[in-house]
C-alpha cells in the first residue's frame, strides 16, 4: 500500500567529504522507492529536514519557501525530495528539525551523557529552532496514514523555539544534573565542516490544519522521552 522512509545519511559534517554516499541514500535511493510505490499506485511517506533551508529568515518556515541549503547534507536531501514528488504522485514530503528519541545516537543522549562527565560543556546559543522527539513524529505520520495520505509537503517539530543552549539547559534540569556548568558558545567559536542553518524553526499550520492535530511543547515531550531514558 505505501512506504514511510525513514532511512538517511544524517552525519551532517561528514557528508562534506562524502557527498556520493550522502547522494546515493538522500537522494537516489529514496527515487527507487517512490518509482516502485507509484507503479503500483501506493504512497510514500518521505522524512525531510529544515536543512532545505539557509537559515536566515527570522519568522518560521513555510512550506511554500524558496529553498536554498547550504550544506551537502541540505542538498541532497532537496534532491531526495524533488524525485520522489516526481516520481510519485501520493508522496507526503515531511520536514522535520532537531530530531531525538530514546534511541540511537542523538543529542539529548549525548547531552545528558557529557553532562555526567565533564564540570563544564560550552553549546552553541545562536542557532535556534524547535526540538522534536521522534516519538511525535511516528505518531503524525501513523495519523496521516489512518485518516489518508494527502499529498504534499509539510512541516512537523514540536511546538516552541529554543537554542541549543537553552536546550542543553533543559536536558541537564529534567535528568537532574546539576553539576556540570553550560556555557554559551558563538557557532563561529565551534567551527564545523558543513554550515548549519541559523534560524530553522517550522511553521506547522498546514499539517495541524489537515490532520487536525495537537502538537506537543518541545519541553513537554522532552520530559517524556527522559523519563524513558
Amino acid at each position: 500500500d505505501g512506504v514511510v522512509n525513514c532511512a538517511a545519511y544524517t552525519a551532517v559534517d561528514k557528508a562534506e567529504s562524502d557527498p556520493l554516499l550522502a547522494k546515493k541514500i538522500n537522494a537516489d535511493a529514496p527515487a527507487f522507492l517512490a518509482e516502485a510505490v507509484g507503479m503500483r499506485g501506493g504512497w510514500i511517506v518521505q522524512v525531510s529536514t529544515d536543512y532545505v533551508f539557509d537559515g536566515t529568515k527570522h519568522t518560521p518556515y513555510v512550506e511554500t519557501d524558496s529553498t536554498c541549503p547550504n550544506s551537502v547534507y541540505g542538498q541532497t536531501k532537496l534532491e531526495g525530495e524533488q524525485a520522489v514528488t516526481k516520481l510519485c504522485p501520493n508522496a507526503m514530503i515531511i520536514r522535520t528539525a532537531w530530531l531525538y528519541s530514546e534511541f540511537g545516537n542523538n543529542f539529548v543522549k549525548t547531552m545528558i551523557r557529557l553532562g555526567k562527565e565533564r564540570e563544564q560543556l560550552g553549546v552553541i546559543f545562536d542557532q535556534v529552532g524547535t526540538p522534536t522527539y521522534a516519538h511525535d513524529l511516528a505518531s503524525v505520520i501513523m495519523t496521516a496514514i489512518d485518516k489518508g495520505i494527502k499529498p504534499g509537503i509539510y512541516h512537523f517539530s514540536n511546538e516552541g523555539v529554543t537554542s541549543w543552549y537553552d536546550f542543553t539547559k533543559s536536558i541537564h534540569r529534567i535528568a537532574g544534573i546539576n553539576t556540570c556548568h553550560v556555557m554559551p558558545l558563538h557557532t563561529a567559536e565551534y567551527p564545523t565542516p558543513a554550515s548549519r542553518p541559523a534560524y530553522s524553526v517550522l511553521d506547522k499550520t498546514k499539517i495541524k490544519e489537515a490532520y487536525s492535530i495537537n502538537i506537543p511543547h518541545w519541553e513537554e515531550s522532552l520530559a517524556k522521552c527522559i523519563a524513558k531514558l
